[in-house]
């Protein structure tokens, strides 16, 4: 297969700075083998757009331990007291997105739409800087597609071209955020033979995906542990 990478390889697409789409809703459907990969790496400056930064020392929450993060874009910083205390404490910037309106910017970004009006927090303090107008005798607030340079998501299984199917939640951002990153790297549970999978289960098709990376995981009575 000759996207497969091994599991630290993929950090060599990554450069200094590079804004980071990051797939998962808590930690699931979270990257957690390329999220390691970044915390071993040397990259810093990161810009991690994710609905959260995971938990205390789980998923994002490494990379913000490590240090690696300069800015993050997502919905639910709360879920991390960590990312709460280092906003507060100026060593990260923190860009607060209601989640429909940041999954519809990647969307946009994955479809090639320049942005969208919505009605999301307009007249609110998240508008601050934003443009705003009148539709049909209400206000709407612009949002602007959100690309990323590159793309680490979840999926469930790929086959060897590199077609995915996602695991029931764990499909959440994943599929949209596939679409938006300039290179695409897919972290998955398995790797099937050409055709094994059934063609109305694959929600990603191959030719959003450049790497795949097997995951050193599984998950046992509900927690992720690295597969023995």
């Amino acid at each position: 297969m000759q996207k497969l990478l091994d599991a630290y390889e993929f950090v060599k697409f990554i450069k200094n700075g590079d804004t980071v789409l990051v797939g998962g809703f808590g930690m699931s459907g979270t990257p957690l083998t390329l999220i390691d990969g970044l915390a071993a790496s040397s990259l810093t400056g990161l810009t991690v757009v994710s609905n959260n930064l995971g938990e205390p020392g789980k998923g994002l929450g490494i990379l913000l331990e490590g240090k690696k993060l300069k800015k993050a874009v997502g919905s639910y910083f709360t879920t991390n007291r960590d990312a709460v205390k280092a906003w507060a404490d100026g060593e990260l910037e923190i860009e607060l997105v209601p989640q429909g309106t940041l999954a519809e910017a990647v969307r946009c970004g994955g479809a090639g739409i320049g942005g969208f009006y919505t009605k999301t927090a307009a007249g609110t303090k998240l508008a601050d800087g934003k443009e705003e107008r009148e539709i049909d005798g209400e206000r709407y607030l612009f949002e602007k597609a959100i690309k990323a340079d590159v793309s680490l998501i979840k999926a469930h299984k790929a086959d060897r071209l590199g077609n995915l199917v996602y695991d029931h939640t764990g499909r959440n951002f994943n599929p949209v955020m596939a679409t938006a990153g300039k290179v695409v790297i897919a972290e998955v549970d398995e790797i099937v033979g050409t055709g094994e999978l059934a063609p109305a289960h694959i929600v990603t098709p191959h030719v959003y995906v450049d790497y795949v990376v097997l995951s050193r995981y599984v998950k046992k009575a509900g927690v992720f542990v690295e597969r023995e």
